[in-house]
């Protein structure tokens, strides 16, 4: 059995694909170890393919996968970890911000019993603003999620074959692997590494993917926000009791007053938007409902180094005057390999 399985997510990363490789290859082959490297193209539009077929042809324990579009990186992760086959499985990006060369410390705590070893990257070199909401998201998130996301925490990390296989039996479509590596438990240590920046290329997480993310993170592992909107319509109702008997109150005393037309407006436009905005948590729940009970499978499968080394036989030619013999078939639509 292979003792060691890198599985790396690649998207547009053919400028530095193989300057990663090279130095993945430094940092495993002195550790003395069985190793594969299973790659996964998630539907590069560069020539990112094109490197991993001639590094699977020149290095056997190379595979790929390439999908037939961009699924995004929890399909790309699911896909490596479906082909890995090692005893321990190790994730990191092919960006070289992953150190190759903490890999071997991985191992070696592995081989004390941790289920989950993380590498843990510091903010070094991030900008202030981006810093900033990165630390007030995870503060947010310790607060509201039921499983617990450390800071800095993220996809590189190496995970034992049993923690792979429970990964592997969760059927969710609407993934979040932050969440499931906490979610899953085992036997977990981490260590800190000082922020890398990118080889080459730039980053593919601008802000705006990089909001929606972290909106999947929250809406992934708790129901909270629902509660939230429940609190808040209570609190409405309990404002608009203690209004009407203001009210009421000033009309017994007072008499009657006209009321105001710009407390009216900004009455009316406060519970409209607060109204808008607990509609829209419900739909995001109701949305993910709808795509999990749609069962599609999380990605489509274009080709791998098997499929690339094997070519499909010509279909030879019926003799004149022969008509095939009839057999019956179920009509049905083909299941894209996932």
């Amino acid at each position: 059995m292979v003792q060691l399985s890198v599985v790396v997510p690649c998207f547009d990363e053919s400028e530095v694909i193989d300057a990663f490789h090279t130095a993945l290859l430094a940092a495993l082959v002195p550790a003395h170890v069985s190793f594969e490297i299973c790659y996964v193209d998630d539907g590069s539009s560069d020539r990112t393919v094109e490197h991993l077929r001639a590094l699977a042809a020149a290095d056997p324990r190379v595979r790929y996968t390439s999908f037939s579009r961009n699924f995004g990186k929890e399909a790309a992760l699911l896909a490596g970890m479906r082909a890995a086959k090692g005893a321990a499985v190790v994730l990191m990006d092919a960006d070289l911000q992953h150190p190759p060369e903490l890999v071997p410390r991985m191992l070696e705590l592995h081989r004390q019993g941790y289920d989950q070893v993380v590498a843990q990257r510091d903010r070094t070199g991030e900008g202030a603003v981006r810093k900033a909401f990165s630390r007030a998201y995870y503060r947010l998130v310790r607060r509201f999620m039921d499983v617990e996301i450390a800071d800095g925490a993220g996809d590189f990390r190496l995970l034992s074959r049993r923690a792979v296989e429970c990964l592997l039996a969760l059927p969710e479509s609407n993934r979040f692997s932050k969440g499931l590596f906490s979610w899953i438990g085992f036997d977990t240590v981490s260590f800190s590494y000082r922020n890398v920046q990118r080889a080459a290329g730039s980053s593919k997480w601008g802000g705006r993917r990089l909001l929606n993310y972290g909106i999947d993170g929250l809406l992934s592992f708790n129901t909270r926000p629902l509660r939230l909107a429940i609190h808040a319509g209570l609190w409405l109702f309990l404002s608009a009791v203690l209004y009407a008997l203001w009210i009421v109150a000033n009309a017994a005393l007072d008499g009657v007053e006209t009321p105001g037309y710009a407390t009216l407006i900004t009455a009316i436009t406060a519970l409209g938007g607060i109204q808008i905005a607990i509609l829209g948590v419900i739909g995001e729940y109701v949305g993910r409902i709808y795509h999990e009970a749609k069962r599609r499978p999380h990605y489509v499968v274009r080709e791998t180094d098997r499929s690339a080394a094997v070519r499909r036989p010509e279909r030879p030619e019926r003799p004149a005057g022969r008509r095939p013999a009839a057999r019956l078939e179920t009509a049905g639509r083909a299941r894209p390999e996932s």
